[in-house]
């Protein structure tokens, strides 16, 4: 049986990550959760751990409606409890490593900050395939840049619990068995509308776009501070690309890759002395 370990950077109280978890069972996988004990977003892959005396904190949950699925709540972030995962830290290494559901489009090269995505970047990196899941739900006018400028969803005057998780949950699942016949080391980014699911017009294959949702702006500096803010971004989405795709309505997944060397690059090195 195909195992899987499921993370976010929304935390373990997050509900998308319930809904991603009751999908993965759903599709017959072997499923585990650990996830940050509070919001990691826009960390990136960051190594960061909260330790006793060398010892990261990890804390059993229980989920809502997938209570018979092994959880952890873990002080650490996203990428970190990745690690952990591939390492033994909840049980065998998984086969597959699924990031969210999050609360808010992970799309364009924005992708390089989320917490999100850093986590499938990671899994990566230990040649394990992964995807990172997210709906749709970002307010720009209301985001914050409390992460360092990393813009985080809005939760508004709509019920969190009340949103389309299971459009997303359910997207994911049919890429479940492709992901596994992927080269090791494969990340898809799926983003998927905040829509009922007859309301989504289907899923395409995207580019990322040049940009995110949004950007980091200055909106006082002074000698001894600055104070960000975030905007909608005043860009124009590229056709064919993850942005352009879901202002259209319709659901996007992308293959990105980790980091790796660039071959293409010609360096002229000088001659020792």
């Amino acid at each position: 049986m195909t195992r899987v370990l499921i993370t976010n950077d929304d935390g373990i109280a997050a509900p998308g990550i319930r809904r991603l978890a009751a999908a993965a069972v759903e599709h017959g996988l072997e499923v585990v959760v650990a996830a940050p004990l509070e919001e990691s977003s826009g960390i990136s892959a960051a190594m960061t751990a909260v330790v006793d005396e060398g010892r990261v904190m990890i804390e059993r949950r229980a989920l809502r409606d997938v209570d018979s699925v092994p959880a952890f709540a873990v002080g650490a972030s996203p990428a970190y409890i990745v690690l952990l995962g591939t390492l033994g830290a909840f049980g065998p290494s998984p086969d597959l490593v699924l990031s969210g559901i999050n609360r808010g489009a992970n799309a364009g090269n924005a992708v390089l900050h989320s917490g999100t995505v850093g986590a499938t970047l990671t899994a990566a990196s230990a040649g394990v395939r992964a995807m990172a899941v997210s709906l749709d739900v970002l307010t720009p006018a209301a985001a914050s840049a409390a992460t360092g400028g990393a813009a985080i969803a809005a939760i508004d005057a709509v019920d969190d619990e009340a949103r389309n998780w299971d459009t997303a949950a359910d997207l994911a699942g049919r890429l479940f068995a492709a992901l596994t016949s992927m080269p090791a080391g494969t990340v898809l980014n799926l983003n998927v509308p905040d829509a009922p699911a007859g309301e989504v017009r289907g899923i395409r294959r995207a580019e990322l776009a040049r940009f995110g949702q949004v950007q980091i702006t200055i909106a006082e500096a002074t000698a001894g501070y600055v104070r960000t803010s975030v905007q909608q971004s005043e860009f124009e989405p590229d056709p064919g690309t993850d942005l352009a795709y879901l202002a259209d309505g319709w659901a996007t997944v992308t293959p990105i890759r980790t980091v790796s060397t660039a071959d293409a690059v010609e360096l002229d090195l000088p001659e020792p002395p």
